[in-house]
């Protein structure tokens, strides 16, 4: 069973389309647990249709789970920092954090459950100690839990966005400013599901903050700072403003240059220890293949 409260900034959404990224069903799955009484809100039926008003609280009871059971897989782990309550990992590129869309193996979960014996399970067996996630090719930095305590408290600081995370992305083109925020709504494309567009219709309010590290000729690196954390949000962004991620085989609007993904790093990860209220800080360096790409520019 898993719990939801409704923010105001989804208010008035629908709930199968509330839902899409929260279960990672598809709409036709979730409409269908919604009319078997699976899918409540504040413990009553409701309509596939039903608009959602803000602090309403929806419960799944039962997730239909076509996944086989997850399994420890032996994939090495570049472990930044742990002790008994966090661990902080450097995630690689192409590395899916937890099984999804068919994928049972091979993915960061996988690799937690061998090498951890203690995991959080607030997110279900399938996101052992998954307390955030990054996309499978974008590289860095991200926070697991052991425990359930440090789950909450680290959801609770991503929620209250006192969770500092930086980026670095590589965009195309010269941005002439020297610093900048991005102020667009973000929800997902009607034409095509798998991706994410500004718009208005069913979206949700998104600012990323970014400032220029260097310009080349043709690109520029950029520092970013999530203020939200939506789906693919820093790519949908910067495509927005005509600057899209080199590489991104999904938002990019030029041919990517190789099959390594993205050029977006999460390199820096900062958060209050849940036990010792400790502020703490971790810096990733960027990977061989952002570099490998990063120095066809410089010439």
């Amino acid at each position: 069973m898993r719990k939801f409260v409704v923010d105001s900034h989804s208010e008035n959404q629908r709930i199968d389309i509330y839902l899409i990224d929260l279960l990672e069903l598809s709409r036709t799955k979730i409409q269908k647990l919604i009319k078997s009484g699976d899918i409540l809100v504040n413990n009553k039926g409701v309509k596939t249709k039903y608009l959602l008003k803000a602090n309403e609280v929806i419960t799944v009871k039962n997730i239909p789970n076509d996944e086989v059971k997850l399994k420890p897989e032996k994939i090495d782990l570049d472990i930044v920092y742990e002790d008994d309550d966090v661990v902080v990992i450097n995630k690689a590129n192409g590395m899916v954090v937890h099984p999804a869309n068919g994928i049972n193996s091979g993915t960061l979960a996988n690799a937690l459950l061998y090498h951890f014996k203690e995991l959080s399970d607030i997110n279900g067996e399938l996101r052992p100690g998954i307390v955030h996630r990054l996309d499978a090719y974008t590289t860095g930095l991200l926070v697991v839990a052991k425990n359930n305590a440090a789950h909450l408290t680290l959801k609770k600081q991503l929620k209250e966005r006192t969770m500092s995370r930086k980026y670095y992305a590589l965009v195309w083109g010269v941005i002439n400013n020297d610093s900048g925020t991005i102020d667009a709504p973000i929800g997902r494309d009607i034409s095509n599901r798998k991706r994410f567009t500004v718009t208005d219709i069913n979206s949700k309010d998104a600012f990323t903050q970014f400032k220029v590290i260097k310009r080349f000729k043709d690109a520029t690196l950029v520092e970013v700072k999530l203020q939200t954390g939506r789906t693919h949000q820093i790519r949908v962004h910067f495509n927005y403003i005509g600057h899209p991620v080199v590489n991104d085989p999904v938002y990019g609007r030029r041919k990517t240059i190789d099959k390594t993904g993205q050029c977006l790093h999460a390199k820096v990860l900062g958060f209050v220890h849940p036990t010792t209220n400790e502020y703490m800080e971790f810096t990733s360096e960027l990977p061989n293949e952002f570099i490998n790409i990063m120095n066809k520019f410089e010439s």
